[in-house]
């Protein structure tokens, strides 16, 4: 199944996100490899696609786990929780409508 992984950053996280970010994006290229990755970004905090200094106010990932508990489970093991760039991820079952 499809979960919605919707994380919010803590204020000021750029410069954490910066250095975590290979490590964060390696997992999702796992995920991609695999074929269960439907989409994955972040929110820029400014309307723009990029936001420099701004930086980012959360993320959002889609993608296909076992479970909700699976799904939980590898969004509480990523390289953004271990650096403080999130304050918060909510992970909810996502049903795929379009395209």
């Amino acid at each position: 199944m499809l979960y919605a992984i919707i994380a919010t950053d803590v204020a000021n996280s750029l410069d954490n996100r910066l250095a975590a970010r290979p490590a964060h994006l390696a997992r999702l290229e796992q995920l991609k490899s695999e074929g269960r990755l439907v989409l994955a970004g972040p929110h820029p905090a400014v309307d723009s696609n990029d936001p420099g200094t701004a930086g980012f106010s959360g993320s959002l990932i889609v993608a296909e786990f076992e479970s909700l508990n699976a799904a939980q489970s590898w969004a509480d093991a990523d390289p953004y929780r271990a650096a403080g760039v999130y304050a918060s991820v909510l992970v909810k079952p996502f049903k795929r409508v379009l395209p």
